[in-house]
């Protein structure tokens, strides 16, 4: 451990690690070895989460500051990844609000009442981060305190949220979202636009309690056409990241079965633009354009396979990027809950010893 050390004064904070790879990667700046951390690092694959975790959904677990910690934690003592990202979800702010939002094991966000009228935008009334998710803020401030590497706050896109709320479950096809945007645009635009500022709120009280980077997830933008996401998408992810531009910290974007939106998702404003595995960073590269940082992007079931086949697959994501300074080791999207931890870890010894930086 030990590329850096936290500031007592949280005003710093964000400043505190601009020499530690991960942030000088994410801006694609020189440093000496690949930084590494994953996507869902913490939870169900680690069995000292399961030990700690408890009954209830997350929602429980992430109103207790003391429990959340100690799972942002776990996987950064485990795995000696370069970044931790705070336990949470996407869909607190909504659930802080009061919008009728629960998760349920097994299944995901659901909804009581899913969002269909006009009159439903009454129910999304603006975030008080102080006072909706002080629970939150707390988490944040136990982990600077205790972390000597980079946090990752977090925040869902507006498309994405958006179709928790109007689906009113997880869904494969969208076909009730999408029925929203093509016939009734304006109500569309207006949730979305709420949802945006609800993520600023959220995104803004972690940045200002120490984040030191945020990432913008839009898991579900890949099951938009280019034009599509244009049209209803990207305006509103495009005012979250306009909003965070002057908090001087990298702003990652990250979406699954995007490869034909790489480039859309780097002109909302990203720094870093997350990859999945369907696309190769070489590519990805040429997709985004110039002065944008990849993230990922090992196919997560890779891990399943075992330690020689995780490797393998490894050295062929540092051999396609071909030491570029600009990228930070990842998954191509979460960690299964049926990996095996000494896997990811041997993964990240992988990363540190072999991957190398051109200067």
């Amino acid at each position: 451990m030990g590329w850096g050390r936290r500031s007592d004064n949280l005003g710093d904070v964000s400043g505190a690690f601009d020499d530690h790879p991960f942030i000088r990667a994410c801006r694609g700046l020189p440093h000496d070895r690949v930084p590494v951390w994953f996507m869902r690092q913490a939870g169900r694959s680690l069995p000292e989460y399961r030990a700690i975790r408890g009954t209830g959904t997350i929602l429980d677990a992430i109103a207790d500051p003391d429990l959340s910690t100690e799972i942002t934690l776990q996987p950064v003592r485990r795995h000696n990844v370069d970044a931790a990202i705070l336990y949470s979800d996407i869909v607190v702010p909504a659930h802080a609000i009061g919008f009728g939002l629960t998760i349920t094991p097994g299944v995901g966000p659901e909804v009581d009442e899913p969002f269909r009228h006009e009159d439903d935008l009454a129910r999304l009334r603006p975030l008080d981060p102080e006072a909706d998710t002080p629970y939150v803020l707390e988490t944040v401030r136990q982990l600077v305190a205790e972390l000597d590497r980079p946090l990752i706050g977090f925040a869902g896109a507006p498309f994405t949220v958006a179709s928790y709320l109007v689906e009113g479950r997880p869904s494969r096809d969208h076909a009730i979202t999408k029925s929203m945007m093509f016939n009734n645009e304006p109500l569309w635009h207006a949730l979305c636009d709420r949802l945006a500022d609800l993520a600023i709120a959220s995104l803004q009280s972690q940045i200002d309690h120490g984040a030191s980077a945020i990432q913008l997830f839009d898991s579900w933008a890949g099951s938009l056409s280019p034009r599509q996401y244009q049209r209803y998408a990207a305006p509103h992810s495009t005012k979250v990241m306009d909003a965070l531009a002057d908090a001087g910290i990298p702003r990652i974007h990250f979406g699954v079965t995007t490869g034909e939106l790489l480039g859309q998702l780097a002109a909302t404003g990203a720094d870093v633009v997350g990859v999945d595995w369907r696309v190769p960073l070489s590519e990805a590269r040429n997709r985004v354009g110039s002065g944008i940082s990849l993230q990922g992007n090992l196919d997560p079931t890779t891990i399943l396979a075992g330690v020689d086949a995780a490797t393998e697959a490894a050295r062929e994501v540092l051999a396609d990027n071909d030491g570029h300074p600009g990228h930070i080791f990842n998954l191509g999207h979460g960690v299964m809950p049926a990996s095996d931890p000494e896997v990811l870890t041997e993964i990240v010894r992988l990363v540190h010893r072999e991957g190398t930086v051109r200067t």
